[in-house]
């Protein structure tokens, strides 16, 4: 009787992800799955020079590109060179990933971007991880930046913006330091937001990874899985709170579908 009723309630939810993303509009290879970065807008990598963090924006970034191509498609089993086994899976799902920046220090930017036009599901997600090597302060610090911006509202739906300065002040629980002073998020960091009035509208997701300012430290970050339903980890992830409370709703929906049916159920057995 337990198992059929998990295998029921998984059955309920996956229906329910389905038709969800049945809806969706305009994803392009959102899982980096082509092996390339084909529908995305990659920049070159711009050298920050005396850039500060509070003017580290997109803008800049592909006004000043030009020093080579730094980013790159991630396979999965890949080890990251500067934290190694202790970060993981450099890809959430499938067999690839993105790494936004290179993994070695000298005051770098770089960017990724996807616009999705006139989104109509209910929900969107991607997941992230990062590894910032410790240094500096806030203004100047390695850098990480993404934002997911409704387009035709002109307003932010999510930021997440972390520095590694000294001290740790610029990150939070997500990141761990390792005694070669790179703070790094060890478990994918799964993004899951309801769209709510931001149905129709076109949305563009943005991410810039950056060494500090001026040569000295690396900051990278890896992307994956950017859709309308996040796809089954192969490395492992901590949702955001958001996240959890969506996933627990929906276990209670089911549970309450079962609970109606199993009279009959159990009649029948």
């Amino acid at each position: 009787m337990k198992t059929r009723l998990l295998c029921g309630a998984a059955a309920l939810l996956g229906v329910v992800s389905i038709a969800g993303s049945a809806s969706a509009a305009g994803f392009v290879n959102g899982a980096f799955e082509t092996g390339t970065a084909a529908g995305w807008t990659e920049s070159s990598s711009t050298y920050r020079a005396s850039v500060d963090n509070a003017n580290l924006t997109t803008a800049f970034v592909k006004a000043n590109t030009g020093s080579g191509m730094h980013s790159s498609i991630i396979s999965a089993g890949t080890i990251d060179p500067n934290v190694g086994a202790a970060l993981g899976s450099t890809v959430y799902s499938g067999n690839y990933s993105y790494r936004v920046e290179d993994t070695t220090y000298g005051g770098y930017a770089s960017l990724i971007e996807q616009q999705v036009n006139n989104y109509t599901d209910a929900n969107i997600f991607f997941a992230w991880k990062s590894v910032l090597l410790g240094a500096h302060g806030v203004d100047d610090a390695a850098t990480m930046i993404i934002v997911l911006k409704d387009l035709t509202a002109n307003t932010e739906l999510l930021r997440r913006e972390y520095n590694a300065a000294s001290g740790g002040g610029g990150v939070d629980a997500r990141f761990t330091l390792d005694g070669s002073g790179n703070y790094y998020t060890k478990d994918w960091q799964i993004e899951q937001l309801a769209i709510g009035g931001a149905l129709g509208h076109d949305l563009l997701l943005s991410v810039i990874g950056s060494d500090c300012q001026p040569t000295g430290h690396w900051g990278y970050v890896y992307l994956d899985g950017f859709g309308s339903v996040t796809p089954p980890p192969t490395g492992g992830g901590i949702p955001e709170p958001s996240t959890w409370a969506m996933m627990i709703a929906g276990f209670g929906l089911a549970g309450s579908a079962l609970r109606r049916r199993r009279p009959a159920a159990l009649m029948a057995a």
